[in-house]
């Protein structure tokens, strides 16, 4: 009787038992369904790598959003990742990863990489060390790869219009010089030629008066693709004034330079433009000024352009004056 009087005793337990083993697994479906949740919402790639077999072993769900692959082939090989990686990259992306090997974190690793549709996009890819074995050798690597791409097109267009002239889209006259005073030292230093040419466009006040400034603009933007067209690939050519351009000529002997000047002189008397029913042309003053052994700076090599280009002026305009 008295082991019978237990059962119900022992009962009670294994039910309350029962029913706290089951607020338990219900407690970490709750959690395991949060923390799901919360990697979800996360716009990054978290991931873990295996060191030594050379396997991810874990990657959160926007890794499919931000590469366009399943999670599920990265996780089979780790090849999947390192083919998405843009060609001229990888040797960058694989050093930077093999130093955390060495320094325990990279802190900031950027690479492109181009998605399953195609995309070209720039990741930041931060990684560290989460543990190592006994003999101290590392076993697993975490970290967190974010699209950067936006940045980067921001980045982008804050450096051309810090060194673009808006309306041309040539360079503007601080990046100009900043240019022509590197390709000045490279040839003071190694001896080799370089020519300095400025160009004005003549009579500007006068089409602007006349025809207005929207057309005036179309005139110096035209000037400028024509200039483009004209010059090499190597040479340089600015928007330094109103209506006044630039161009340096990188390893260019004085005979060639003139050619090149002479080729836009005629290339720019070849435009034309309309303006209610009325066609007119343009021409250009140009002062041309080569390299000498005395130029001990920039300075002096485009004072003897200007100066070149304003004797043009006063001699008729349209036409090219070594200075």
């Amino acid at each position: 009787m008295d082991e019978l009087s237990e059962v119900p005793h022992e009962l009670e337990e294994l039910t309350l038992a029962l029913l706290h083993s089951r607020a338990e697994v219900t407690r970490l479906r709750e959690r395991e369904q949060l923390f799901s949740s919360l990697l979800g919402s996360v716009n990054a790639v978290l991931w873990a790598f295996d060191w030594q077999e050379q396997r991810v072993i874990y990657v959160s769900p926007a890794y499919e959003h931000i590469f366009g692959h399943s999670a599920a082939l990265l996780l089979a090989g780790y090849d999947e990742w390192r083919n998405s990686i843009y060609p001229d990259d990888m040797e960058y992306a694989a050093e930077s990863f093999a130093k955390v090997l060495e320094t325990g974190a990279v802190e900031a690793r950027e690479y492109r990489i181009i998605r399953a549709d195609g995309q070209l996009r720039w990741l930041s890819d931060k990684c560290f060390v989460s543990r190592r074995n006994a003999d101290k050798e590392v076993q697993i690597v975490v970290g967190i790869a974010e699209d950067i791409t936006e940045k980067k097109q921001l980045e982008g267009e804050l450096q051309r219009l810090a060194t673009v002239d808006v309306l041309t889209q040539s360079s503007n006259r601080r990046y100009f010089f900043e240019c022509a005073q590197r390709e000045f030292e490279h040839a003071h230093k190694f001896g080799g030629p370089l020519a300095f040419l400025l160009l004005d466009v003549d009579d500007f006040k006068l089409i602007n008066d006349r025809y207005g400034h929207q057309m005036g603009d179309q005139v110096l933007q035209r000037l400028a693709y024509c200039a483009a067209a004209v010059l090499r690939r190597n040479d340089l050519f600015g928007r330094v004034g109103g209506e006044e351009f630039a161009a340096v000529f990188p390893s260019c002997e004085s005979e060639l330079a003139m050619l090149i000047a002479e080729r836009l002189q005629r290339e720019v008397q070849r435009l034309s433009f309309t303006h209610e029913g009325k066609t007119f042309g343009i021409t250009v003053s140009q002062g041309l000024a080569n390299l000498r052994g005395d130029d001990a700076s920039l300075d002096s090599l485009f004072a003897r352009a200007d100066a070149a280009m304003y004797k043009a002026k006063r001699q008729g305009k349209n036409q090219i004056v070594l200075g």
